[in-house]
């Protein structure tokens, strides 16, 4: 179970850095967030990041076990 756990972390991850982009004009929009791009889109790729390497930790773990 913790295998597809750690499959599922690496895939929404992946799915953060796609989806920065498109986010990033939507928040650029918001006035009070426009002073504050560069710290917003560090936030987003730490969360990308983290999740990645949770999810390979996992996947790692799991199969390390397993041999």
């Amino acid at each position: 179970m913790a295998f597809y756990y750690g499959i599922i972390l690496i895939a929404v991850g992946l799915g953060v850095f796609y989806r920065i982009p498109a986010v990033m004009q939507q928040v650029a929009a918001i006035e009070f967030f426009s002073t504050k791009l560069f710290i917003v889109k560090f936030c987003f790729y730490m969360l990308g990041i983290f999740l990645v390497v949770a999810g390979g930790i996992r996947v790692y773990k799991n199969l390390n076990i397993q041999r």
